[in-house]
């Protein structure tokens, strides 16, 4: 890796350095979750006598913290414990891709792909597009997370910088910048329909537009990739090329070799294969009344079957692609090495699969036990007490959303708390309830980077460990903070300045027509 001189230590260096190492001097992360899990016991008993006089907005019942210590909470404690595990999200998510990606990266195919796009990408033109690549992932769900920030650290490995920093960007553009992207994706309308719900305790015949955002976070790409950018290149990159070391013995990580006769052959027969299949995926989903499409004829909806088949087209458009470059390059001499290649992608899943399995019942527990939305629904309660003025309560959602964030992971389900609150108090001072939806989605976006929460951060660690075997918890929180930070600030910022300009925000509402709201 390439080296910077030395540089007076800032008050940054000290606090992100003492950010990493409490961070990892706190247990396994195996561990501390099963730590965080008995802790969450504890105070579900201990705050299930008392009422707090709350009610869920979502079934209009009293909303109480749930005791996980009594007989029978532990009995389907362990009831459900195999559930519990299988059914975690990330879990399937993962592996499945990574078998597919996997095939891919060990036959070459990746790495040949990589040193094609090293070679026409400037090298000062790395960072942005790969964040770029990052915010655009969104739209196939959370094929980010388990393909683009691992591909983010190769790619930085091969071009000669540090691995991590390409992790962060990655990670920051796919998480960080969640609520930024240009191209529509099924989280819009899922967002749109609870402030639609919400806006309809004031106006009943309202309607929004599930696109009602998509202009603001179209231009938020923007100021997600100016930001990440800046970080990564002279704040993050420089400060891991002076604090942290990559392991000097690599495997399977991709060099800057140049590619003979034989590997340029295979792999543009690869590519057009992976082309070749992407084709005939977009032509089977053209048609209105396409498999692909649900009852309603919509392909982006969560009920659409891409939709759902987003991970399971992840593996097929890298095991396909990477089975042809294999065998054209001589990598793969039978089919047994094909499959030595999927075995050698979940073995480096195993330290995943055991911190998923603790994480799963942390993360499990902690729902049931109402503490985390309990903690949604008394803030925003207490910021509409305030009774502040409409700008300062934008910001006020901003913050608020971003704290609560590192509780209660789930986009819908703390806009599903919160939104019956905020929508009508902000119509009320005039204030469109596209707005305040995306003051929501600043909020939700900018802390995702920072909580161990994330069903997804687990992994993250495991892909910088990849590179420092030494990274824990403590090392991603604290290259993580300056991006999160800046971009709380930064985005808040924009947000503003967008309101105060009139820029519409997405395609219009129909209160907007009638109200002539901002």
């Amino acid at each position: 890796m390439s080296k910077v001189e030395k540089k007076p230590r800032t008050f940054l260096d000290r606090f992100l350095d003492f950010i990493e190492k409490a961070g990892n001097k706190l247990p396994d992360p195996a561990m501390l979750f099963f730590i965080l899990m008995l802790i969450t016991w504890v105070f579900s008993a201990l705050l299930s006598p008392i009422d707090f006089g709350a009610v869920d907005p979502r079934s209009g019942s009293e909303l109480r913290v749930q005791n996980l210590l009594t007989g029978s909470q532990f009995a389907n404690f362990l009831a459900n414990m195999t559930s519990v595990f299988i059914n975690f999200p990330p879990l399937g998510v993962v592996l499945l891709a990574m078998l597919g990606v996997g095939v891919a990266e060990h036959s070459g195919f990746i790495n040949a792909g990589l040193k094609f796009l090293l070679g026409v990408t400037p090298k000062i033109m790395l960072t942005p597009i790969l964040v770029l690549v990052a915010i655009v992932s969104h739209t196939a769900a959370d094929a980010g997370y388990v393909l683009v920030i691992p591909l983010g650290g190769v790619i930085f490995y091969a071009a000669g910088r540090h691995p991590l920093a390409g992790i962060a960007a990655a990670f920051a553009g796919v998480s960080g910048g969640f609520s930024a992207n240009f191209i529509p994706s099924s989280i819009d309308p899922l967002i749109q329909s609870f402030t639609q719900s919400a806006a309809r305790i004031l106006e009943p015949e309202i309607l929004l537009n599930p696109l009602n955002n998509i202009f603001f976070t179209g231009l938020s790409s923007l100021v997600v990739i100016l930001v990440v950018w800046y970080l990564t290149d002279r704040v993050i990159e420089p400060r891991l090329n002076n604090n942290v070391k990559v392991d000097d013995k690599l495997d399977d990580i991709p060099t800057m070799e140049n590619l003979n006769s034989r590997e340029k052959k295979s792999f543009w027969i690869a590519f057009a294969s992976m082309f070749i299949l992407m084709l005939i995926l977009i032509i089977w989903a053209i048609p209105s009344d396409s498999a692909l499409r649900d009852p309603e004829g919509e392909i982006t909806s969560f009920g659409a079957p891409l939709m759902k088949s987003i991970v399971p087209l992840i593996f097929i458009l890298f095991w396909i692609p990477g089975l042809v470059y294999g065998f054209m390059s001589g990598t793969y001499k039978s089919m047994k090495d094909m499959v030595q290649s999927m075995s050698k992608a979940m073995g480096s899943m195993a330290y995943y699969i055991v911190m998923a399995f603790f994480c799963a019942l942390f993360i499990d527990a902690f729902g049931k036990s109402n503490i985390g939305a309990l903690t949604a629904l008394e803030g925003a309660n207490f910021l509409q007490a305030l009774d502040l003025p409409a700008q300062i309560t934008i910001v006020g959602i901003v913050l608020l959303t971003a704290f609560v964030n590192l509780l209660v992971g789930s986009a819908s389900a703390k806009w599903a708390l919160i939104s019956p609150i905020f929508v009508p108090m902000l119509m009320q001072l005039g204030i469109s309830p596209d707005l305040t939806q995306a003051a929501y989605r600043v909020g939700d976006s900018v802390s995702n980077i920072i909580t161990p929460l994330l069903p997804y951060f687990p992994l993250i660690v495991v892909f910088c460990q990849r590179y420092v075997k030494a990274t824990g918890i403590g090392t991603l929180v604290s290259i993580m903070i300056p991006y999160s930070i800046t971009l709380l600030v930064c985005w808040t910022l924009f947000l503003l300045l967008y309101w105060t300009l009139g820029i519409p925000l997405g395609l219009q509402s129909t209160y907007e027509y009638l109200m002539g709201a901002p």
